[in-house]
């Protein structure tokens, strides 16, 4: 297998990482990384304290160059969930940056702090082969405790070539990002994916708009955040000049981990004339769609599938949709070689998720007349059968926040003697003294949509209860 990070290997001395003021090249993580790399001499797992730094970001490229697979912990996981995954892993090691105080959970694990300024010219090690682990990565248990995706390299550098094809990535683009670093998003794609094309990434520690600006008007060439960041920038737009220009001059802004609404896409794309792209993946798939660069940024799909990555709808009797209509929901499944390998520990799990060589995703969506993949929500959570029809939360939300009396919108199912289920809308309203009727929530809907669409209820929150990546935590609202 060729190299998973040739910049690396061949000891350039651009920038490649640079959190806050401090700053590594290539050639210097590389030293860093091949000390790490040589201090996981016999390990078969590691933990790696995933905090936004440095030197999470040397650990992680330390393990991959031993070949030593890492497990990314989220420093705000639980106790209990903490101790299943380490239990579950069984690393013998955890690399944390100096000074980091370690929960109980890792007491008895050896620690090994991470020095980002480490030198020797300790030689990097052989790669390991392409179906090699690289990374065990936690889901989040939604249903039951969190399971280990095995990714092995060849699903990362699958993933990252595919996107630098679609996106036209390049060792000349400066990523700029605030995500965490214990996830796909943050990690993979934001940053093993610049240090594989030779490029650098900026890592803003925390995001905040005004760091935003700043970094994409000095250096940046491209953005990847999620949905609440680019909504709190669709909100701040307005009244930041700055803020419009450094997107304006931005060649690719990205949107993951959860829908973007089409009413932020459209404040942000009239302020700044900039589309943002989304991609579809998961932890058990990576990525695997996007609107390609050259391509139409569809609000409300995710593009067309990645090279490599195949791609079809299922009816729940098993029988695949063929129908490009816009209209027919089925659940995603996907192969390809962006695929996990395995649930850790699990293979009941593994065998229960794949419907032949097909890896059932959960998620449901549509297809446009042309390809184009369009989510509707997950199949546990977002599926509505109401009076017959199969809804999709996604396309209600997406109406309800097109209402100007609602800022935030979160759509479920819930049992009804009549209808099978009833649509229930979450709402957080933009006036709280003034909020929308239920009445009038429901008309805007029937008006936009169908009229088997409208919310039968209406409920008034504060905030919608969400995870570190900004999803919305639907089963909380349901149990709520």
């Amino acid at each position: 297998m060729s190299s998973l990070f040739p910049a690396l290997a061949a000891g350039s001395n651009r920038q490649a990482l640079r959190f806050g003021d401090r700053s590594l090249t290539h050639a210097e993580l590389a030293e860093a990384a091949g000390v790490t790399a040589d201090r996981l001499r016999g390990a078969e797992r590691v933990a790696v304290w995933a905090t936004a730094s440095l030197e999470t970001a040397v650990g992680v490229v330390g393990a991959l160059l031993a070949g030593v697979p890492a497990v990314p912990l989220n420093p705000r996981t639980g106790a209990r969930e903490l101790a299943h995954i380490v239990s579950d892993s069984a690393p013998s090691r955890v690399l944390a940056a100096p000074g980091d105080r370690l929960p109980p959970a890792l007491d008895a694990l050896e620690r090994v702090d991470v020095d980002v300024r480490a030198t020797g010219g300790v030689p990097l090690p052989p790669e390991p082969p392409a179906e090699a682990p690289a990374l065990v990565v936690y889901t989040s248990g939604t249903t039951g405790p969190p399971k280990g995706a095995v990714l092995p390299r060849r699903a990362i550098t699958a993933t990252l070539d595919a996107l630098a094809d679609a996106w036209r990535w390049t060792g000349d683009d400066v990523l700029v990002h605030a995500l965490p670093l214990f996830h796909v998003h943050g990690l993979i794609l934001g940053i093993l994916g610049p240090l594989r094309r030779g490029g650098a990434v900026h890592h803003l520690g925390r995001f905040e708009t005004d760091a935003l600006a700043r970094e994409l008007a000095a250096h940046g060439t491209m953005f990847f955040g999620v949905p609440t960041m680019y909504h709190r920038i669709a909100e701040a737009l307005p009244e930041d000049p700055a803020l419009a220009g450094a997107l304006s001059g931005a060649r690719l802004l990205v949107s993951g981990s959860a829908a973007l609404p089409v009413r932020d896409h459209e404040r942000i794309a009239a302020a700044t004339g900039r589309r943002v792209v989304e991609r579809y993946g998961m932890t058990e798939t990576l990525m695997n769609t996007s609107v390609r660069v050259d391509g139409d940024p569809r609000p409300g799909t995710v593009g067309l599938p990645l090279d490599g990555v195949r791609l079809r709808l299922v009816e729940e009797s098993g029988e695949e949709i063929t129908a490009y209509d816009g209209e027919s929901v089925g659940e995603i499944q996907v192969r390809g070689p962006n695929l996990f390998t395995a649930y850790l520990n699990r293979p009941d799990a593994t065998a229960a998720a794949f419907d032949g060589e097909w890896f059932r995703t959960g998620d449901m969506a549509t297809r446009d007349p042309d390809g184009y993949v369009r989510i509707v929500g997950r199949k546990a959570t977002d599926l509505i059968k109401s009076g017959g029809y199969k809804i999709g939360a996604g396309e209600i939300e997406n109406a309800l926040l097109d209402h100007p009396g609602v800022r935030e919108a979160a759509v479920t199912g819930e049992p009804d003697p009549d209808l099978g289920e009833r649509i229930v809308a979450w709402i957080v309203p933009s006036d709280t003294r003034n909020p929308p009727t239920a009445e009038a929530l429901a008309g805007h809907v029937a008006s936009q949509l169908a009229p088997h669409k409208r919310p039968r209820e209406v409920r008034l929150l504060d905030t919608l209860p969400r995870n570190d990546m900004g999803k919305i935590m639907k089963r909380a609202l349901r149990h709520g």
